[in-house]
């Protein structure tokens, strides 16, 4: 038998899932995030699903790991000193940056513009220019390029990033540089701009060559350690990273590219909510995610996640592929209180985390939260995470009633209705972020809740959205987890072409794609995956001829197929290419215009096959869920107390239908069905909520 591990480490807690490759069979373990060192945590979360397993580490074939090591760096402003070389006259790149202030009109006035990741003062110039066309305007002087690097030497910088102007149309003098950089910084990890981001636009390339340079020493280093720590614990298999397009990459290139991984922990709860929602037979859905830090939410299409050109943290926006997550700082966490100015309730950003935690879980902290507002409504057992965390009740209802107090309110529970309703409004801004925002009806969508906290307010959200069937994944709390352990090797390469369809035959077209295919496929191969196993995919920026913006747009690559007639032809790979431009321009902005196209980027994408978990097959029923009941017990919904059966979802059945007011609990999440709706069990052990209307 051999054994694959999917963990996840979010905010509160890290989520350790084994499958079993050969039977389908999973374990799960949950335990408290150790913030200070997440290999920490992470480790104590595999032995203990390895004991409940009753298997050997060393049986481990493969740990598949979702984090946000290099996300917390940019966060928290922990990364490393970065020395930043470029071209002579281009030294304020970063500063400058691009003329945009969030937020509404006058945001300006408020908005303080965050600190470059590379200062001035660790930014040299150096001589030497490349023409936009690759042609070398002025050589590079390797004299002065010492001198600069021995600057940078002397003012200690722990990663060197270098981006000189229109490196991606020839990359020698950027290599060069990294060669004199190894005699000058010795030992100094050094991002190319040329290998980050090989595309046009001075500024994203070398932002998003800064970040990673940023977030390489951190991630490295924990890489290391838990390659260290797995090890001599007896694990002899192979440790990959989720990119944060959802695909995995080698520990060796995540530490070459940790750029790439910064969204590593969304995009495993996405890819396991893909496989959820295929199991149930829904193909198009929203992803909603919802942990003890923050809720992450998502569009599906047809099983293909939303796969964006840009990947934000925080303040910052780089250039690189990731799914299209959007978070919301509303967890179960979440901080309520009331300002003194306007007397209205709040509702986050600000959580409790990991340490104290919520004032239910008895570690010391009062601040009222949302799994505080839960506890007091009735909707959460006397215990979480398989019974190491244990609810203080009189402690929920205190914190809470502190809220009350302040409002003027006569009873906690009213407070805490309050506080559930801040919150759901909240994740409610997210999902249309993803939906209405882009032109996308969340009633065409089934809705996945998942994380720790996500099943609890689910069904309130598809009410909200009108997203029906809500579902709710079997284990939802470890779901990333899963996520991370059934999906696939992924690698991408890029190039700027920056050519008019009318300049361009199809034949160019495809040798342009078919290269970069073969750049990626052999990068993967030298990972271990054969090529024969390898899934390609195509995609390229396209705009208007005269447009400063472009849109992605995928290549079916059956339209390369005997491609070669200049322009394409009518039913030619430009032609179809155009026209599937066309229809994402009017579906965005509802116009086209009657100008050429123009190819600006292409990019080229190589899977490799998705693992196989075999799903969970449930014992069929004659509907009544009652040898799953557990109890029946007081809850408020809507401002009065009702009484909800509370069920044990591992005795659930398929075909089980529980209806509302319910609590179904589990060991990792507990599941809200409120009065009105029904919750029927599907046959691979999810649970499908709708209105019994």
């Amino acid at each position: 038998m051999s054994y694959r591990l999917g963990v996840d480490v979010g905010g509160t807690f890290t989520d350790v899932l084994l499958v079993d490759e050969d039977s389908g069979a999973t374990w799960r373990a949950k335990t408290a995030s150790t913030p200070a060192d997440q290999a920490v945590g992470v480790l104590r979360g595999i032995e203990e699903v390895c004991a409940d397993a009753g298997i050997a580490m060393a049986e481990v074939a493969q740990v598949l790991h979702g984090t946000t090591v290099a996300t917390n760096a940019i966060l928290e402003g922990k990364g490393a000193r970065v020395g930043l070389v470029t071209t002579r006259g281009f030294r304020q790149v970063l500063q400058i940056a691009r003329s945009f202030v969030p937020g509404g009109l006058a945001g300006w006035i408020i908005w303080p513009k965050p600190e470059p990741l590379a200062d001035l003062e660790d930014t040299v110039e150096v001589e030497g220019r490349i023409a936009s066309d690759g042609s070398v305007v002025r050589p590079l002087d390797d004299d002065d390029v010492r001198a600069q690097l021995t600057r940078l030497a002397g003012r200690g910088v722990q990663a060197l990033a270098v981006s000189l102007v229109n490196s991606f149309a020839d990359a020698g003098h950027e290599r060069r540089i990294r060669e004199l950089a190894a005699e000058v910084l010795p030992g100094v990890p050094v991002s190319l701009s040329s290998d980050v981001l090989p595309e046009l636009r001075e500024y994203e390339r070398t932002l998003t060559t800064v970040a990673n340079g940023y977030v390489q020493p951190q991630v490295e280093k924990y890489v290391r350690h838990l390659s260290a720590g797995l090890h001599e614990g007896g694990v002899a298999g192979e440790l990959s990273i989720l990119r944060s397009d959802g695909g995995l990459q080698s520990a060796d290139a995540a530490v070459a590219a940790p750029v790439t991984m910064l969204l590593s922990g969304p995009a495993g709860g996405v890819t396991g909510a893909v496989w959820v929602a295929e199991q149930c037979g829904h193909r198009d859905l929203i992803t909603f995610d919802m942990g003890g830090t923050s809720t992450d939410v998502a569009l599906v299409r047809g099983l293909s996640p939303r796969i964006g050109r840009e990947t934000k943290v925080g303040d910052l926006t780089v250039r690189a592929s990731s799914v299209d997550v959007r978070t919301v700082g509303a967890g179960g966490g979440s901080i309520a209180h009331v300002p003194e100015l306007t007397r209205a309730l709040r509702v986050g950003p600000q959580s409790a985390g990991a340490d104290p935690g919520p004032a239910a879980y008895g570690k010391g902290g009062t601040e009222p939260t949302v799994t505080d507002a839960n506890v007091v409504l009735g909707y959460l057992p006397s215990a979480l995470a398989g019974g190491e965390i244990t609810l203080d009740a009189e402690a929920a209802r205190a914190s809470v009633s502190k809220v009350a107090e302040a409002m003027g309110l006569d009873s906690p529970e009213a407070a805490a209705a309050g506080i559930v309703d801040i919150v759901n409004e909240n994740m409610l801004g997210g999902l249309r972020l993803v939906s209405v925002q882009q032109g996308f009806d969340p009633r065409d969508f089934a809705l996945v809740a998942f994380g720790g906290a996500g099943p609890l307010h689910a069904n309130a959200l598809g009410r909200l959205t009108g997203a029906w069937p809500v579902i709710v994944p079997p284990s939802p709390g470890v779901l990333c987890a899963l996520g991370d352990a059934t999906t696939s090797r992924r690698d991408e390469s890029a190039r700027t072409v920056l050519r008019r369809f009318g300049q361009l035959t199809d034949g160019e077209l495809s040798q342009i794609l078919r290269e970069l295919a073969d750049e990626a496929a052999g990068r993967l191969a030298a990972q271990g995956l054969a090529r024969e196993d390898q899934t390609i995919g195509f995609q390229v920026d396209v705009r208007y001829h005269g447009q400063g913006f472009e849109i992605p747009v995928e290549v079916d690559p059956a339209w390369l197929d005997g491609a070669g007639g200049a322009g394409g032809g009518s039913t030619g790979a430009l032609a179809r290419l155009g026209e599937a431009f066309d229809a994402e321009h009017d579906r965005l902005f509802s116009f086209l215009l009657d100008v050429d196209h123009e190819l600006v980027n292409a990019r080229a994408t190589v899977t490799g096959p998705r693992p196989d978990v075999a799903p969970v097959r449930l014992e069929e029923s004659d509907g009544d869920p009652a040898g799953a009941l557990v109890t029946e017990h007081p809850v408020h919904v809507g401002g009065e107390q009702v009484t909800a059966r509370v069920y044990d979802r591992a005795r659930l059945r398929a075909g089980d239908v529980v209806r509302g007011p319910a609590i179904v609990t589990e060991m990792d999440s507990t599941t809200l069905v409120l009065p009105g709706h029904a919750a029927a069990v599907h046959a691979s052990g999810s649970l499908l909520i709708t209105p019994e209307a």
